[in-house]
């Protein structure tokens, strides 16, 4: 049997129709600009954004370095939330890429207040960076998959705007957003000069990501793709998994957070444990007492008894729900996580 996978939506696999999809795909040479699969891809997700133009790129780490090196020049700071996950995941690319600084904000669960942005922008001096960009992270991983209010990303973006700032959108997860909230991701998109956004997450395609914007700084991205070797050749096949998964897989989202919120409810009240963050979206974090181990050490466990999650700090465990666990693994895990929490008779370690 296989385990019940809780580390990551990235580990979702092609359905049968995905693969279908991908061995039909028309291709070219996209380096050459002519595979037509990636041109209809780019086109329809320029569309869903409310953008002029849209460039297709293997990661959700590239969309992002791609947009703010676009944005930027070496010397700059881009100002964004302490547990971003351009701070904590891409492996210092924003200054080994663009060399920028990074003026890391707080705030509760990934998202930062107006009167937080305006302090954080440096005086226009020659002894400091410029701040030039701003990111906001929707929804936001390490803050429990937290939708940011439309109404605060309005004020943030204005305060932005009045300091000449400009503004990228790391929608990675931005249809679960979606999902959340019924808003079209247009809507979130049309306060940003960019905006990204990942198929390989809850979309369930094996890679790919895209940045959408002005053709100008399209123009841009594409350029730095292919600086930091990006470019592929006949990815129409991976296009194709990214189209049908916009055909078939975005509605389909609700039913995993209906799931994570299940998953809550199933282990909220087990001994020792601590719903660490609200659960908005498709993912479930909890605190552990520490007479249960470490997180890494329960981790272990659960990994043996067939359930697979991440720890995320000392005591801190993430599961994320996607559309590889149906409601009955939902609810196999969280037996298995009852019976790895119960407590241990002397007998039982004899």
């Amino acid at each position: 049997m296989l385990p019940i996978d809780l580390r990551s939506d990235t580990v979702t696999r092609p359905t049968a129709a995905m693969r279908q999809a991908m061995a039909n795909a028309e291709v070219g040479d996209d380096v050459l600009g002519d595979d037509p699969t990636v041109i209809a891809l780019q086109e329809r997700v320029a569309a869903i954004m409310g953008k002029e133009a849209a460039c297709f790129v293997p990661s959700g780490t590239m969309a992002n370095q791609t947009a703010i090196r676009a944005h930027t020049e070496p010397g700059d700071e881009v100002i964004c939330h302490r547990d971003s996950h351009i701070i904590h995941y891409e492996t210092g690319a924003p200054a080994a890429l663009s060399g920028v600084m990074i003026r890391p904000l707080d705030g509760d669960r990934g998202i930062f207040e107006p009167a937080d942005l305006e302090h954080a922008c440096r005086p226009d001096s020659h002894h400091f960076p410029h701040s030039r960009l701003v990111i906001v992270e929707n929804t936001h991983n390490r803050g429990g998959g937290a939708v940011w209010p439309m109404g605060l990303i309005e004020k943030v973006t204005a305060t932005a705007r009045a300091r000449g700032l400009r503004l990228h959108l790391d929608g990675a997860r931005i249809w679960n957003a979606s999902a959340a909230t019924g808003r079209p991701p247009a809507d979130y998109a049309r306060h940003f000069d960019t905006v990204s956004c990942c198929f390989s997450k809850g979309l369930g395609a094996p890679a790919g990501s895209a940045v959408a914007g002005s053709r100008e700084i399209v123009a841009r991205v594409h350029r730095f793709r292919k600086m930091f070797g990006g470019t592929m050749r006949q990815s129409g096949v991976l296009a194709a998994a990214a189209l049908h998964a916009l055909d078939h897989h975005v509605d389909r989202l609700k039913e995993d957070h209906a799931n994570a919120k299940r998953l809550e409810g199933l282990i909220r009240d087990l001994p020792g444990v601590t719903i660490a963050l609200p659960v908005e979206t498709n993912m479930v974090f909890i605190d552990l007492h520490e007479r249960h181990g470490t997180a890494a050490a329960f981790c272990d466990r659960m990994k043996a008894a067939g359930v697979l999650m991440l720890p995320t700090a000392p005591q801190r465990v993430r599961m994320v729900v996607h559309l590889d666990v149906p409601r009955a693994s939902i609810d196999r895990a969280a037996d298995l996580i009852a019976e790895a929490l119960r407590p241990r008779t002397a007998a039982a370690h004899a």
